[in-house]
């Protein structure tokens, strides 16, 4: 099965797609700064993107966290990487109001984790007719995405990705089971989120990372045939708002990237044959 997001084509032997781009909107001039980068070098390596970042964090763990510019701002500055830049653009949706005003902005609507199984969440996302990336929840096991999905297309909206992005192991701590991916994967295209895969649930008031192992992951799930990448990055991953421990170094991408093309040409190559 293959879902559009305007030109790029995701699922069966298609070439994976990144869907890069820091955490949270930190700043317009930030958010511009790192979508040419990214533009620029996926261009180098040929890899096609969809530019991410939420304007709105709305599941942070403490009162305190910076949470982003809102819908309304956030939606505007999206809009401008959008035309100015030509980059398909995602964020997150966190209530069904959010879906219509953001549909008319976003090329991909995003469902987090922890509101995987939101049912009317789910449906106003579908009813836009915009592609749904639906993040799997912590909690839930592989084979229970077929209802994720299920209730998405129960709007007559069939343009579902599904994004793996680990499991809770005990407390403040995640593991990823890539059985999972080719279970997922005969439901809809499968995403794997290299980045909140190495997060440390909160032990405090912020979560923790350890982005050393992305590459590691980034190559198990490519070889295990996923349908894109998920990655969040940062120009200064030590000075980000949020998620700074998980996220990679922009200056770090471009080396990764050609080792995951690498991989990814191998194992789709033999899906032709």
């Amino acid at each position: 099965m293959i879902v559009k997001i305007g030109e790029i084509g995701l699922g069966d032997a298609n070439p994976f797609c990144l869907i890069a781009g820091p955490c949270v909107i930190e700043s317009e001039a930030l958010i511009l700064e790192t979508a040419r980068r990214l533009k620029e070098i996926c261009f180098s390596v040929r890899v096609p993107l969809v530019f991410k970042a939420s304007y709105d964090k709305a599941n942070r763990t403490s009162i305190k966290s910076f949470r982003g510019p809102g819908l309304e701002a956030g939606l505007r500055i999206l809009r401008r990487v959008k035309e100015e830049l030509s980059l398909p653009v995602l964020s997150d949706i966190h209530q069904p109001s959010d879906a219509a005003p953001a549909a008319e902005v976003l090329d991909v609507l995003q469902i987090p984790a922890f509101l995987c199984r939101q049912t009317d969440l789910l449906l106003a996302a579908g009813r836009t007719g915009r592609p749904v990336n639906v993040k799997k929840g912590q909690f839930l096991a592989p084979e229970d995405t077929r209802h994720l999905v299920g209730k998405i297309e129960s709007t007559g909206n069939r343009r579902v990705l599904l994004t793996e992005r680990g499991s809770c192991f005990g407390y403040h701590n995640l593991v990823v089971d890539f059985r999972g991916l080719e279970v997922m994967g005969a439901f809809a295209p499968v995403i794997f989120d290299a980045t909140h895969s190495v997060q440390q649930p909160s032990a405090g008031e912020t979560s923790g990372g350890c982005r050393q192992f992305v590459p590691l992951l980034v190559r198990a799930a490519l070889a295990a045939g996923c349908a894109g990448l998920f990655l969040e990055v940062h120009p200064d991953p030590e000075r980000a708002c949020s998620d700074g421990p998980n996220m990679v170094k922009l200056d770090d991408l471009p080396g990764l990237l050609a080792e995951a093309k690498a991989i990814d040409q191998v194992v789709k190559e033999r899906w032709k044959r």
